[in-house]
């Protein structure tokens, strides 16, 4: 049987090419075709082949001033810069808010002025600015308030305080409501009343935005004469800093972002930043970092401030210069991941019990459960479930915080903006795939109801459309480090920009065997004579890890998933992550 006839794997799906080249499919192409057909299939435009091979901050990035309100945010800035005024930067809890905040924070430091960061706690203040802390910043001498990676919805907060003194001036990417809150400047590429072709980068996080308001920042000063005797800031030297917010806010990784990843990993490599440099052994990584170590090493580090410990450590450190404060912090955020992670564990456990398996959208939420871990645990379940899921975790006053992740074809924000007009929400929004809100536990029965009307349709198309996307099909002796680098030269790949996926078989499975928190580890074996080790990460009680322990050792199958290098040998071999199997027999 060929993998071309797998109408229904193990997981109950059609196994599909990603793209249409038979060549491709063959693994004919090699080398520099490979490459070509993996840009091609991921959108790349036949005429941006050399573009997208080697992706270049000067090829992709715009004009900041197609933006609305960017030109006015960077003179804004620029004023503050040479009176020398006192500056606040509002920054969220999470990697993109930290990044943004250390960004301009560094930026403006460079440029002679130390701004004041602030980070807001997340269980004591909640998401985004309060009328509070912007009116207690601009108490304290704040002439301007750079509100980033939130402050799109603060219309309560801006509206408290717009006669305090203070110029707000926001930077943010998520979405935006017909109408905008008060502010000096809103630069947003998803504003609604965006041109085009500042629409059209609607996919950056906003540490990317910040990039690009430090850009018209440097701009205008140089146009005023600020450098006529002082040097220029290097801003590709905070790339590094772009590349983590980026990858760690899942934005997709295509055009301007995937630029932003591919030069600030090389800018990471090289150490420049002190924190991140302290963070990057605190992680325990002995190479230079890639897109993947971003996400599931670095990322979560800089989170667990925010999450379980104080909001403000990750800003902290990517802004610190001094090399033993760099040390400390890197430190107590890596014991922090490690008791985010029991943490997220116990509340997976509880939300696994309350999970409605008939709904197409899932709800649940418990009494007690960390806020800070809820946002980890509905991913987690939206990949196993396949659908989008909202945790709540309610507090001893009745009031929900809940984070959702959604699924590709579902817009989760607009569902939950939608829910905040109807009255079910005291606070929401987000993006397509993540959002966030505040509730009364009373209206979360209702809430549930609604999304479930709202979104079940698309939910059930989305789901129909379902299917394992593949790159190549390998004999078993094809899995090699060889093809892993041919592979990985078509990246950095992230959301938006899926990692290739081979099928490689038929394959005996010679041993089987449960590994670490729940992993399966497999040896299989071709008809070639060729074996080769496989990885199901977390997948004991799925149906492909019981399906995979129960195989018998005379059923051939086709495995599928991510090619990788596992370099804890004297040399590098090449292993299989499966996400995918299918009965070749």
């Amino acid at each position: 049987m060929s993998v071309l006839g797998v109408t229904r794997s193990i997981l109950g799906q059609p196994w599909r090419w990603r793209s249409l080249s038979a060549d491709a499919r063959d693994g004919a192409l090699g080398g520099d075709g490979l490459l070509v057909q993996l840009l091609l299939s991921r959108g790349c435009p036949p005429d941006a082949i050399d573009a997208h091979r080697t992706p270049s901050i000067r090829h992709f990035m715009p004009d900041p001033s197609i933006f609305r309100d960017m030109d006015r945010a960077a003179a804004r800035l620029a004023d503050a810069v040479q009176a020398g005024e006192q500056v606040a930067i509002f920054g969220d809890y999470d990697v993109d808010g930290a990044t943004s905040t250390a960004l301009l924070a560094r930026v403006l430091a460079d440029l002679g002025l130390i701004a004041r960061p602030y980070i807001p706690d997340r269980l004591l203040e909640g998401y985004g600015p309060t009328a509070a802390a912007l009116a207690r910043l601009a108490a304290e001498g704040a002439s301007l308030i750079l509100t980033v990676d939130c402050g799109a919805q603060a219309f309560d907060a801006f509206e408290a305080v717009r006669d305090n003194g203070a110029d707000i001036v926001v930077v943010d990417h998520h979405k935006c409501s017909s109408a905008l809150p008060p502010a000096h400047a809103l630069v947003n590429p998803n504003r609604l009343d965006e041109a085009v072709d500042a629409a059209a980068h609607g996919h950056l996080a906003a540490v990317g935005m910040c990039f690009l308001l430090a850009a018209a920042l440097v701009r205008t000063l140089r146009n005023r004469g600020f450098f006529a005797d002082r040097p220029e800031p290097k801003l590709i030297d905070l790339l590094d800093l772009v590349a983590l917010g980026t990858v760690a806010d899942v934005a997709q990784l295509r055009g301007l972002n995937r630029a932003f990843v591919t030069q600030g990993l090389k800018v990471m490599a090289g150490r420049r930043n002190i924190g991140l440099s302290a963070l990057i052994e605190a992680s325990r990584l002995t190479r230079a970092p890639t897109a993947q170590d971003l996400g599931f090493a670095l990322g979560p580090r800089i989170n667990a401030g925010g999450r379980v410990g104080r909001a403000d450590l990750g800003t902290r450190l990517l802004i610190t210069t001094n090399p033993d404060e760099a040390r400390t912090l890197a430190a107590e955020l890596d014991r922090l991941n490690e008791e985010r992670r029991a943490i997220e564990a116990a509340v997976q456990v509880e939300a696994d019990l309350r999970i409605d398996a008939q709904a197409n959208v899932i709800l649940v939420w418990g009494q007690g459960w960390h806020p800070g871990v809820i946002g980890i645990v509905a991913g987690r379940l939206k990949e196993r479930l396949g659908r989008p899921v909202v945790v709540v975790a309610v507090d001893e006053h009745g009031i929900g915080k809940g984070s959702g992740r959604s699924i590709t074809g579902v817009d989760l924000g607009a569902a939950i903006m939608a829910a905040r007009e109807h009255g079910l929400l005291v606070a929401g929004g987000g993006h397509a795939m993540a959002a966030g809100l505040t509730i009364e536990e009373a209206h979360l029965p209702a809430l549930g109801a609604f999304l479930n009307e709202r979104l079940s349709d698309t939910v059930t198309r989305a789901r129909e459309d379902r299917a394992l996307l593949l790159d190549a099909v390998l004999a078993p002796g094809g899995v090699t480090p060889a093809l892993v680098e041919s592979l990985e030269v078509g990246g950095p790949y992230g959301a938006g920009w899926p990692a290739p996926r081979v099928a490689a078989g038929p394959f005996r499975l010679i041993k089987v065997d449960i590994v670490g928190n729940g992993h399966i580890r497999v040896i299989a074996a071709g008809d070639d004579g060729r074996s080769i080790k496989a990885m199901a990460f977390r997948a004991a009680d799925t149906d492909l890890g019981q399906a995979l322990l129960a195989c018998p050792p005379h059923r051939r199958l086709w495995l599928a998933g991510r090619a990788r290098l596992d370099d804890w040998g004297s040399r590098p071999a090449a292993e299989l992550h499966v996400e995918d199997a299918a009965w070749a027999d």
